[in-house]
């Protein structure tokens, strides 16, 4: 009975939709406030019958129902309560109703929150969420209904994919659909304001926090599935360039050209135009990498598995609102003229140069995800595009665009002080070369290149923390005075600093753990030892441990240096019968310099076990920058100007054509 509430919920939901999508859209154009009110209503509605579809599903999971088609191909009685929860959205359908439920709940909060929006503005936004709404729940109920009933219901289930079962799957998927739907909000802003045909400093400080929020969920959902990749698959790496990771990547390129973008709208009233089509073109890849994920053109573990004729409907879906969306911007784009007139060497040109570089990368992500694809397609075989292509490729974009991280923000708005900014750029150069000679030094297998790294991510470190010092007058003024100036700091200009910091620690993790990891595959005996890195790694033997629905096989190692235990690791092979799956179990030993990894694979005939491992230096920076640019978003966030906006400016503005 409850299964089929949820149906009926996901039903009634998208007759909503298309009301939401409809009425208040008709009202706006009519200047009729009570059929623009709808909206609001509507959104709030929707978002309620999705949960209430969401939570029915939830029950079914957590109650073991196998009636449920759904359950039964996902879940298993002795699945640990955590993954019969994640198992709700670690397929297809399930995973859809999420993706639901977090774009109706943007809407809702619009609905809420948006108090300070004109009410044709945010009834035409809302409308183009239902819109939005109507696609997915219209695919759905038509095609991926995850209620369907099973007669008679099978007394036990095939189990969550193992590979899911894990709690960083377990918590990532919501984080990164949060991400990409929450771009969502961006795109329906966007194309509000082409109906309107305005764009201000008021749309831009309404668009930010929605965008800033989705980027904060974004970025922590890529950094959770690094990790889980990392310590999950046992290879040792953290990121592989795989098609669905790029799917994910390409979105947070966009989202963050767009936040970049956004702030000259709002300060200088300048690139409406080109913002505008970003918050598209962001949702849009959003839109194209549920396409990729759920099409079935791509083999993943990622990836669902689905049939071919899901993948022509989203490909449907894809093509009307990228299709209609491009439309709108090529009739309405023209008439969003700039106002705002600056210099190259001004901070809008920093900007400019970050959209540049950003959108350049994202361009070539996007070639080598699309290229075997397109290939296959026109019958021109089967190629891989792998780290080679990316490395070569994407790596050299991001050079130029960390130099101008640390200059940009460094320079004034609408016309810069070019001879300020050489006098600034020798401190940054003096900063770059000392980490320069310390990587060359300090670190035995050190070249050029490396080193380079770190004198990259001290070039933006010290250009971040100079900037700052500028703001907070440090050196010029008392240090009492420079005390206040940081309470009374803007929290978005925390946040930008907190931010940049992140990305510089990050840049010194892919350096060091790309640069100088140490490994040793061999066949290890009970009592065997190898040295790592100046670590010792002796095998002491393996025995069966029993699992709630697994069995393994678990190893122990110790590892020591200069005669001192260190840790000891505890890796293991784990079976899953109901799939007859194995999956690997990584055993991590972190400090903050580095990671000793250890990964046991088969048994040799009888000759002991194969055994991986690993010394990984600086890689607990790439999570813990991962964690500090999340945070400097949060914190960004909670700028109290992101909830005030500027709505006299907006009824002010002229209409185009006017």
């Amino acid at each position: 009975m409850i299964a089929e509430l949820g149906h009926y919920a996901l039903v009634l939901a998208l007759l909503v939709a298309v009301v939401q999508a409809s009425v208040p859209l008709i009202g706006a154009a009519r200047g009729d406030e009570a059929w623009m009110a709808v909206a609001p209503f509507a959104a709030v509605a929707q978002a309620l019958l999705v949960a209430t579809a969401f939570l029915a599903l939830m029950h079914a999971y957590v109650t073991s129902d196998f009636s449920v088609a759904n359950v039964a191909e996902n879940s298993h009685s002795l699945k640990p309560m955590l993954y019969k929860v994640a198992g709700v959205w670690g397929n297809h359908e399930g995973s859809l109703v999420l993706w639901v439920l977090i774009l109706t709940t943007f809407g809702a909060a619009v609905a809420l929150a948006g108090g300070n929006l004109p009410p044709a503005f945010k009834a035409r936004a809302l409308a183009v969420q239902g819109l939005i709404s109507v696609g997915f729940l219209a695919f759905m109920v038509a095609t991926s209904n995850p209620f369907l009933r099973l007669d008679p219901a099978p007394v036990e289930g095939r189990d969550l994919n193992p590979l899911l079962q894990d709690p960083g799957l377990a918590f990532h998927p919501p984080f990164l659909y949060f991400g990409y739907v929450g771009l969502s909000m961006a795109f329906s802003f966007a194309v509000a304001a082409l109906i309107e045909g305005r764009v201000d400093a008021a749309w831009a400080r309404w668009v930010r926090p929605w965008t800033l929020a989705a980027w904060c969920a974004l970025s922590l959902g890529i950094a959770m599935g690094s990790w889980w990749a990392y310590y999950e698959l046992g290879w040792g790496g953290w990121w592989f360039w795989d098609p669905v990771e790029n799917a994910s990547f390409m979105p947070w390129l966009a989202a963050t050209a767009l936040l970049h973008s956004a702030i000259v709208v709002e300060k200088r009233n300048a690139l409406k135009s080109w913002t505008i089509l970003l918050a598209i073109i962001a949702f849009s890849l959003s839109l194209m990498g549920t396409f990729l994920v759920r099409s079935g053109v791509l083999t993943s573990v990622h990836a669902f598995a689905t049939d071919p004729a899901r993948g022509v409907f989203i490909l449907g879906l894809l093509v009307l609102a990228i299709g209609g969306s491009l439309m709108l911007y090529a009739v309405r784009a023209p008439a969003l003229k700039p106002e705002g007139v600056f210099a190259p060497i001004s901070r809008e040109g920093g900007m400019v140069l970050n959209n540049l570089l950003l959108c350049v990368a994202c361009v070539a992500v996007l070639a080598g995800t699309l290229y075997p694809l397109v290939l296959d397609a026109l019958g021109g075989g089967t190629v891989s595009v792998g780290p080679p292509y990316f490395d070569r490729v994407f790596v050299p974009i991001m050079v130029p665009l960390t130099l101008a991280m640390a200059l940009g923000p460094l320079v004034q708005w609408k016309r810069g002080d070019g001879r300020a900014v050489v006098q600034r750029m020798g401190s940054l150069a003096v900063a770059a070369a000392l980490a320069w000679v310390a990587g060359m030094a300090l670190v035995d297998r050190a070249n050029v290149a490396s080193a380079l790294g770190l004198a990259l991510a001290a070039w933006l470190g010290v250009g971040v923390l100079i900037e700052f010092g500028g703001r907070l007058g440090l050196g010029r003024v008392p240090w009492r005075d420079s005390a206040a100036r940081a309470v009374n700091l803007p929290r978005a200009a925390w946040g930008m600093t907190i931010a940049h910091l992140g990305f510089a620690v990050i840049i010194a993790g892919i350096t060091g753990s790309s640069a100088w990891r140490t490994e040793a595959i061999l066949v290890m005996r009970p009592g065997d030892a190898v040295d790592v890195a100046g670590y010792s790694f002796t095998f002491e033997g393996e025995r069966e441990v029993p699992g709630p629905n697994y069995t393994a096989q678990r190893g122990t190692v110790t590892v020591a240096r200069g005669g001192e235990t260190v840790a000891v690791l505890e890796p293991e092979k784990r079976f899953y019968p109901s799939q007859r799956t194995t999956t690997t179990e990584a055993a991590i030993h972190t400090t903050w310099m580095a990671d000793l990894y250890a990964v046991l694979g088969d048994a040799a005939d009888g000759q002991g076990w194969s055994m991986r491992f690993y010394h990984n230096p600086l890689v607990p920076w790439l999570w813990l920058g991962g964690l500090v640019m999340v945070l400097g978003g949060v914190v960004s966030l909670t700028d109290r100007r992101h909830r005030v906006g500027a709505p006299a400016r907006w009824r002010l503005a002229p209409v185009a054509g006017d």
